[in-house]
C-alpha cells in the first residue's frame, strides 16, 4: 500500500469518496504493550475532528489513574468551554456499568460485563458516539462473558458514521474476521525482561 493508496478497488458500487468515509472496526490485540496506547492516539485524531468520544474500559481498576484519561477529561473540558473539538464520556470499573474490585463471583463480574456491552449496543442504536474505544473488551468476550456472535452482528449492522476499536489480548477469530483493520503488537525487547517494572509516564 505504497503512499497510501489502496492494492485493488473492490466492485461494490461505492464512490471513492463514500468507500474512504466508510466506519470502521479495528481490533489492537497480540501480546505486547501498546494496544491501548494506540486506540487512544487514534481517538486524540477522532476528537481533533469534532467526534464524540466514548471510552469505556472493561478490566482496569478504577482506582488506577491513567493519563490518558486525564489528558481526555480535560479535551472534553475544552469542548465545554470552547466548543474546539469533540465531547469525551470516559467510563470505567466503578462507574455506571463496569464490574468493580470489590469481592463477587465470576458470575456477578460476568453479568457486570455483558450490562456494560449492553449500554455501548444502546448507544451504538443510537448513534451517541463517533467513536467508540472499547479497552480491553476482548477480555470478556475470550472468557465468555459476552457473546462474540452478538456483537459481531452488532458491528455489521450499526448505521451511522461510527467508528469502533477494541483492544485487548486474545482476540476471537470471529471478531478478526469482522473487522476492518487488525495489529497484532509482538514482543522484540522489554524492560521488564531486564527486572525492571513499569514507570510513570511509559505504562499509565
Amino acid at each position: 500500500m505504497p503512499q497510501g493508496q489502496p492494492s485493488s478497488v473492490p466492485a461494490d458500487g461505492l464512490t471513492t469518496r463514500q468507500r474512504r468515509n466508510r466506519p470502521l472496526v479495528v481490533v489492537h490485540t497480540g501480546e505486547m504493550k501498546g494496544k491501548s496506547t494506540a486506540a487512544f492516539g487514534l481517538a486524540l485524531r477522532g476528537w481533533n475532528q469534532g467526534w464524540s468520544i466514548g471510552v469505556f474500559q472493561f478490566v482496569k481498576s478504577a482506582k488506577w489513574k491513567v493519563g490518558e484519561e486525564s489528558a481526555f477529561r480535560a479535551l472534553g473540558k475544552v469542548h465545554e468551554d470552547t466548543g474546539e473539538g469533540g465531547p469525551v464520556e470516559w467510563h470505567k470499573m466503578g462507574e455506571g456499568w463496569s464490574w468493580t474490585r470489590k469481592k463477587g463471583t465470576e458470575q456477578d463480574h460476568a453479568t457486570a460485563a455483558l450490562e456494560g456491552w449492553q449500554e455501548i449496543s444502546r448507544r451504538l442504536d443510537e448513534q451517541r458516539h463517533g467513536l467508540y474505544v472499547l479497552d480491553e473488551f476482548t477480555y470478556p468476550l475470550h472468557w465468555g462473558w459476552v457473546d462474540v456472535d452478538e456483537v459481531v452482528a452488532k458491528l455489521r449492522e450499526r448505521e451511522g458514521h461510527q467508528h469502533v476499536v477494541i483492544t485487548g489480548r486474545y482476540a476471537p477469530q470471529a471478531l478478526i474476521d469482522a473487522a476492518d483493520l487488525v495489529m497484532e503488537t509482538g514482543k522484540v525487547k522489554h524492560p521488564m525482561d531486564a527486572g525492571q517494572k513499569g514507570q510513570k509516564g511509559i505504562e499509565w
